[in-house]
């Protein structure tokens, strides 16, 4: 239930992407996280604007807006063409809005779900993107960006505490500043059989001024998939630590889809830590049907007590947990349908539904 639309205007191509189809479903399965009286709010969808040849010498300029249910992101890139055995360059300027529910949310019903603990994040930034020329196997990304972030209410107003009273930036005031060097490497290898995957970010706060927050913070993902007869099994683990100055919108949140399913975003724990594993085996019924196993789990290392103001202790949540259940994958000419059965340690049973690579 929705509208979308390219336009061509001279070399510029624009995208028009308008649905209100997730807005109905999660009207019917999940409830609100908060009071949405305006119209706008039923409305989901994206907006992309690119040109291909913005000064007559190859520079492309992409921008973008999507907006979800009660978050939005706006994007600009900028990028000069250079010859492919240099790094490539792209000017970037970026505005995200987004709940922070995964560190401040309340979980509910057995931690199967979390609502709004009153806490929005936004954030601007503005950088430089530098991709190294891709090996067989590595590449590399490296950025440096000013960042300024900004938590708000659920009415929009700035604020510096939460509904406990304690901190919610590192400096203690509106915002936190800071300039974020980050450096990304990401390794792949497939055959007919298996894939390997690997990625580690590295991110360092720098201190241009006393003020702004100096850390080092890194994650890494590691994935394998391998080929077990007419079966796939995929396994897969996530890490991180962060070290220095903290806000607690920087911890590691574990929880919730992509996570440990059978929780909500963010129930299981929010950390300086953080260590989740992920194993999944898919087969196929049919041609176009394929069943699914998986089990989950994540902890926080201990380290939830350390992430200022303890958000995790005071909302009880538990800072490891389990997750197991099955699912269904459809595969249709119109899109690729999903859906997950999950049971969390507290016997709380939850279901998601997916739907990606929709047809246009």
């Amino acid at each position: 239930m929705g509208a979308q639309k390219s336009i061509h205007a001279g070399k510029a191509k624009i995208d028009v992407n308008v649905d209100f189809t997730h807005k109905i479903c999660a009207s019917m399965m999940l409830p609100s996280l908060r009071n949405t009286a305006s119209p706008l709010s039923l409305v989901i969808g994206s907006l992309c604007i690119k040109h291909p040849n913005l000064f007559g010498g190859s520079e492309k300029l992409d921008v973008s807006w999507d907006k979800g249910l009660y978050d939005s992101n706006i994007l600009v890139a900028y990028r000069r063409p250079r010859p492919q055995w240099v790094a490539q360059q792209c000017f970037v300027m970026q505005h995200s809005l987004s709940p922070e529910t995964g560190v401040h949310g309340i979980p509910v019903d057995n931690f199967s779900r979390s609502e709004s603990g009153g806490v929005n994040l936004s954030r601007l930034s503005a950088g430089l993107d530098l991709n190294e020329p891709a090996s067989s196997k590595w590449s590399s990304t490296t950025s440096i960006k000013f960042e300024n972030v900004r938590l708000l209410s659920d009415d929009g107003r700035s604020i510096t505490r939460d509904l406990d009273g304690f901190p919610v930036t590192c400096s203690g005031n509106a915002h936190d500043s800071m300039v974020v060097l980050k450096q990304e490497s990401r390794y792949a290898k497939a055959n007919d059989r298996s894939f390997s995957r690997f990625s580690m970010q590295i991110e360092q706060g720098i201190p241009v001024l006393s003020k702004w927050l100096v850390f080092n913070r890194f994650k890494f993902v590691a994935s394998k998939g391998i080929k077990l007869g007419p079966a796939f099994l995929l396994t897969s683990l996530t890490g991180g630590s962060i070290v220095g100055d903290m806000a607690p919108y920087q911890a590691f949140a574990i929880g919730g889809l992509g996570s440990v399913r059978g929780y909500g975003e963010g129930a299981v724990g929010s950390g300086r830590s953080c260590l989740v594993a992920n194993t999944e085996l898919t087969f196929p019924l049919n041609k176009m049907l394929e069943g699914s196993v998986f089990l989950d789990c994540g902890t926080d290392l201990g380290s939830g007590r350390l992430v200022p103001g303890n958000p995790a202790l005071r909302q009880g949540k538990p800072g490891s947990g389990v997750g197991l259940g099955y699912g269904l994958r459809f595969k249709s000419p119109l899109g690729h349908f999903q859906v997950d059965y999950a049971i969390n340690a507290f016997q709380q049973k939850t279901l998601y539904f997916g739907i990606t690579n929709l047809a246009s």
